[in-house]
């Protein structure tokens, strides 16, 4: 028996309840171990962790730097037919719906209320707010024949405009709104203008033709025209006349867009001076150039919107 071994069987650790166990996992006093792990182990592990997420972090700056370089912070990469928003440009309105009803085109308000059309006047505000205090942007006064000089941009002066103005609250409280139309900005973007009367579209309007015939004669078919009409013959009946301020299109000067500092988009001003009362009036503005494909559908060269008067 005396040089026989002794066997020796292991024993499980003793079982701990719920709260003890847990107690030991937080620290471990006979190892040493906090959340199961020694000093020497946490160290390691957050030195790995350390040196990984900086050559991480560094690889992508590196990546971002050199990305970077290829783009020019001043011009889009992909212009015109390259781009996904193409060379057509598109034509938008001003004011808006509400952002509650963001998909709605309907102008609809009582000119006896206040309340109820301030909020298409407070949109023209906002929108408009852009082309104040120009002289702060170096704006200069162009015209035809004398755009602006290199580092300029051309001024957007809507002191004349009429009844067109925030002092006149766009018409809105006569009964007689103005809708602000604005050709879509497209980089490097130039309109191939109507320079020969003889080859005007059979489609544009008989009065638009006869407004560019009288232009001719001060040489101002530099211009992307605009119209406007009644999409139906009740719409036009309804929509009653109306004055295109301060001209009836977009001077070629402002063209092309070039992301030049302090760029004011030029606008025209749709005065309705007496649309019927009560009726739902659909109206749809077109752009005019070679260039400018009218497409209703996909809202390409023209915009549609409906008018309401109570």
């Amino acid at each position: 028996m005396e040089g026989k071994k002794v066997e020796q069987f292991y024993s499980p650790p003793p079982k701990l309840g719920k709260w003890e166990g847990f107690r030991v996992f937080l620290w471990n006093s006979e190892t040493g171990q906090f959340l199961g792990r020694t000093g020497a182990s946490w160290a390691k592990i957050l030195l790995f962790y350390v040196i990984f997420y900086a050559v991480l972090s560094g690889f992508f700056g590196a990546m971002l730097a050199v990305f970077y370089q290829t783009l020019d912070p001043n011009a889009p990469k992909w212009q015109l037919d390259n781009s996904l928003i193409g060379s057509n440009p598109g034509l938008g309105f001003r004011p808006m719906p509400p952002e509650s009803n963001v998909e709605s085109t309907l102008i609809w308000y009582k000119a006896s209320d206040e309340g109820n059309y301030l909020h298409w006047t407070r949109e023209l505000d906002k929108f408009l707010e852009g082309k104040k205090d120009t002289h702060e942007r170096s704006a200069v006064n162009c015209d035809y024949g004398r755009p602006a000089p290199a580092g300029k941009v051309c001024d957007v002066d809507m002191t004349s405009w009429g009844q067109c103005t925030k002092l006149n609250k766009y018409g809105f409280s006569r009964s007689a709104p103005c809708i602000f139309l604005k050709l879509n900005k497209i980089f490097g973007w130039e309109p191939k203008f109507y320079n020969n009367t003889k080859d005007l579209p059979a489609l544009m309007p008989a009065d638009l033709k006869e407004h560019i015939r009288q232009e001719e004669k001060a040489n101002r078919l530099d211009t992307v025209w605009v119209s406007c009409a009644g999409e139906n013959p009740a719409d036009v009946e309804n929509m009653g006349a109306i004055q295109y301020i301060p001209r009836r299109g977009f001077p070629g000067y402002y063209f092309p867009f070039k992301n030049t500092q302090g760029y004011l988009s030029p606008l025209v001003a749709v005065f309705f001076e007496k649309p019927k009362y009560g009726v739902l009036i659909n109206i749809e503005c077109k752009a005019w150039a070679h260039n400018i494909i009218h497409d209703r559908f996909e809202r390409r060269g023209s915009v549609h919107f409906e008018l309401m008067v109570d």
